[in-house]
């Protein structure tokens, strides 16, 4: 009978794509050797682990998330997702709702307060979107069924389930981004480990719901990866004489500055702001609507050691830039109007 077929071939069709969904070969497999290792290396109770690890849920839409990150996108459509009216207003609020932590993070850690929030508002739109996937599902699936970053995501495993046992945390209930990064300003576990700092003293490293924590946190990582107190991220470059020869043009992956501002004026890109000629440099290209050139600092660098992406970092700082603008504007003044004149 032709229902009867059509039902087959639906059932065929329902199985084979469930098949696609399925736990690869070897993957719990994988997840009995790690068992073992944390247990002989760390402690671990080996009847409590296995069933974590027994909890834990291969997951397709983790891995085709990895092979299309919002990294890849031209800057024009990165840039888009970011700076938006709606994410410069929470930013202000948030900023308004916290300033005198956000001074106190830059009294005592040297970050100002704009690249604090504008990295908030990036990573999770002020804790608004801190992600859907279990972190224990995610480290998983990437460390046992991701083999061109298992080894990385192993890693982060391991120090995700070590910082559970430290902050006393439930391994099954943590949730977080499609790489497992946690909690208002996407810590990996080993970040958090390394750089999370405990800014409200009730003597945890909360990453969730303080932000005293997060705030202090956030400025603490870049304070760690060579934040320059008082110095500038990035300036806004015009090429008179074409790419000049002979230079590197970084364009999404980034690096440390490896030229210098004198250099680079004497090869013909012009900026509006003073620097001085022996400050290092980096020249950036991003693919805007039109080709955008900018000369990025030690302070830009920094931005990147967050997130390796130039698209990021710029992301990040233009943000800061406006959300600075619509809170330095009176609470009375509308957020698209500009400032009164003195």
């Amino acid at each position: 009978m032709p229902i009867a077929r059509d039902f087959f071939f639906a059932a065929c069709a329902a199985l084979a794509a469930s098949s696609l969904h399925a736990e690869p070969a070897g993957y719990r497999v994988e997840a009995d050797v790690f068992a073992r290792e944390m247990v002989e290396r760390h402690g671990f109770d080996p009847v409590e682990l296995r069933g974590v690890l027994a909890d834990a849920r291969y997951s397709q839409a983790i891995v085709d998330a990895m092979d299309r990150p919002y990294e890849a996108k031209p800057w024009r459509d990165y840039r888009a997702l970011f700076i938006t009216p709606e994410r410069i207003a929470g930013g202000v609020a948030f900023w308004r709702e916290n300033a005198d932590l956000l001074g106190r993070a830059e009294a005592e850690l040297g970050i100002g307060a704009a690249i604090i929030v504008a990295i908030i508002g990036v990573e999770t739109n002020y804790g608004a979107n801190p992600g859907k996937h279990r972190v224990i599902d995610a480290l998983t699936t990437l460390g046992f069924a991701y083999p061109r970053r298992a080894d990385f995501f192993r890693r982060e495993l391991e120090a995700f389930l070590l910082l559970s046992r430290e902050e006393q945390l439930d391994p099954a209930r943590a949730v977080g981004s499609y790489a497992g990064a946690m909690g208002k300003p996407q810590f990996i576990a080993s970040s958090y480990r390394n750089y999370a700092i405990d800014f409200d003293g009730d003597g945890r490293r909360d990453l969730l719901d303080s932000n005293a924590d997060v705030i202090g946190s956030v400025a603490n990582y870049l304070k760690q990866h060579g934040w320059r107190p008082g110095e500038p991220v990035a300036f806004a470059a015009e090429l008179r004489a074409g790419v000049p020869a002979g230079m590197t043009v970084f364009e999404k992956t980034p690096g440390p500055p490896d030229t210098t501002a004198g250099e680079l004026r004497a090869a013909g890109v012009e900026w509006r702001e003073p620097l001085d000629a022996a400050v290092p440099v980096s020249l950036i290209r991003l693919d805007g609507v039109e080709d955008e050139y900018w000369i990025g600092l030690e302070n830009f660098y920094a931005i990147t050691r967050y997130n390796h992406s130039n698209l990021y970092a710029m992301a990040v700082f233009q943000l800061g830039e406006a959300i600075r603008a619509g809170y330095e504007r009176s609470p009375e003044q509308p957020p698209d109007q500009p400032p009164d004149q003195p």
